[in-house]
């Protein structure tokens, strides 16, 4: 077997949140929205995709957001970034870690947790 490429990351939401989702994903993360596939639809949830990523959204009866496992999306330039991150009310944990890695973290309006890094940089 031989893995060629990660296809896409899928996180939960709770029942009705894909309104919330386009709002997180689409206009502040400025992803595009994915139609997902009309056998899946009545399932709920939202399908995201930028430069080489796609996110997956699905709904989750008994949610739980997911606070320590979490994708890591890179940005061209963290600081513009940050700055458009925190014009738009997110709020932005800063990486304490120590590593030379120029990142931090926000989480998504479910709680789910991502941590965004600057492209180019590497442990």
């Amino acid at each position: 077997m031989k893995i060629t490429r990660l296809d896409h990351v899928q996180l939960a939401m709770p029942p009705g949140g894909e309104e919330a989702a386009r709002e997180f994903y689409g206009r502040i993360l400025n992803l595009r929205e994915l139609e997902k596939p009309a056998q899946l639809q009545a399932n709920g949830g939202c399908w995201f995709a930028g430069d080489g990523i796609e996110l997956h959204l699905g709904i989750q009866a008994d949610f739980v957001p997911a606070r320590k496992a979490h994708p890591g999306l890179r940005v061209a330039d963290l600081d513009t970034a940050r700055s458009h991150l925190q014009a738009e009310g997110v709020p932005i944990t800063a990486d304490k870690s120590g590593v030379k890695m120029r990142r931090f973290y926000i989480h998504d309006p479910f709680g789910n947790r991502l941590e965004i890094m600057q492209e180019g940089d590497s442990f």
